[in-house]
């Protein structure tokens, strides 16, 4: 496998540099409450910046985005995702804040697929289905970190054959860099030994605006797509593609995310509001924009661009008041959206979906850039 995964060597290195990092970041992020000894494991926080003062903080702890500060229209530094202030918080909640998603994001129905006439078995967790990769996902797998520069972390993970049901053994590779142009830019790679399926996606919690105690109701999204994927009523793709016109997933033109979430129409009453996948018309180039989050209070716009066919948004109908986050916020219905690159759900049972068949001797690479800016 030409993928290595990095050695106890490697990751010594890493911790040692990452301990002489400062000790308080800009989000007010203490570093000792993310280093934990988990399973003969050490977990950190890592800090990317780049020269105009953006700061992005990572923990290894699930390969997870724990804070981002970027500036408004005036300048002013804000943390515009959902995260907890430490290791043992994100161990006892058990949320996907900021996480890596895998090995599968989103739903395989019945928690089995066929692959080359042999019938794998997944761990179900969702009714029976078997979501975001099973349990424990790699949300809550500790990844081996190297800092190859002040803006560039590279996480790295051995998912085992067989694990939650999946063939093969599956090496990744994830690198977060901070670009000068206020970006989060993040490259996946990964090998088999096996033929297996994988769709990995990141599952950050945004809210732009940097008041995490608010509703993204009132921001704007645009999303460059003419298609979406419905569920049935178990929240599992049908396998059927609807488009989006005459829909309240219509979001060609820039609409407040509010103005028809609440609309009765069957498939925002499956989930509660928006969580589905939107096909990108953008035939995965990653320079052509995906889709565009603005707040016109603060200025903040979140653009996304992907080499990743869909887009699946999730405007946290789940989070209610009740998970204390960093500051001791209590993050609100609706409080943050979630915009993940991926392929999309059940494609391993949907032959007419693309493919998320990876091969020995082939090589799984996936790219995602968030770039913030103002307006």
């Amino acid at each position: 496998m030409r993928l290595k995964i990095v050695t106890s060597l490697l990751m010594v290195c890493s911790v040692f540099i990452a301990c002489n990092q400062n000790e308080m970041t800009l989000s007010g992020l203490n570093r000792p409450d993310f280093q934990k000894e988990i399973d003969g494991q050490l977990t950190d926080l890592f800090v990317l910046k780049n020269k105009k003062g953006m700061e992005v903080c990572i923990t290894n702890y699930g390969g997870r985005v724990v804070s981002i500060m970027v500036p408004d229209r005036d300048g002013k530094l804000e943390d515009v995702v959902c995260g907890y202030a430490s290791i043992q918080d994100y161990l006892d909640k058990k949320q996907n804040f900021g996480a890596t998603i895998g090995r599968y994001i989103g739903r395989i129905r019945d928690a089995h697929f066929t692959l080359d006439s042999v019938e794998y078995k997944l761990m179900a967790n969702k009714d029976t289905h078997c979501a975001h990769g099973g349990e424990p996902s790699f949300a809550s797998r500790i990844w081996q970190a190297e800092m190859l520069a002040d803006n560039t972390l590279k996480l790295s993970y051995l998912s085992p054959d067989g694990e939650n049901g999946f063939p093969g053994n599956l090496g990744i590779h994830i690198i977060y860099t901070v670009t000068e142009n206020n970006e989060l830019d993040i490259r996946y790679e990964a090998e088999t030994d096996a033929p297996t399926v994988i769709n990995i996606g990141h599952h950050s919690f945004f809210n732009i605006s940097g008041n995490l105690n608010s509703t993204i109701e009132d921001q704007l999204l645009y999303v460059n797509a003419n298609h979406f994927t419905p569920y049935d009523s178990t929240k599992c793709v049908t396998g059927e593609i609807w488009d989006v016109a005459d829909t309240p997933l219509d979001f060609n033109t820039p609409t407040v995310i509010g103005k028809r979430i609440n609309d009765d129409y069957e498939q925002l009453n499956i989930v509660g509001g928006y969580d589905h996948s939107w096909i990108l018309n953008t035939e995965g180039g990653d320079t052509r924009l995906a889709a565009k989050v603005s707040d016109p209070v603060s200025g903040r716009t979140l653009e996304v661009y992907t080499t990743e066919p869909a887009l699946q948004i999730y405007t946290a109908n789940g989070l209610k008041g009740q998970q204390q986050g960093k500051n001791g916020i209590a993050y609100p219905k609706r409080g943050a959206i979630c915009l993940e690159s991926m392929h999309l759900q059940d494609s391993p049972n949907q032959p007419q979906f693309p493919s998320t068949v990876l091969r020995p001797g082939d090589t799984f690479i996936s790219h995602t850039v968030y770039r913030f800016g103002v307006e």
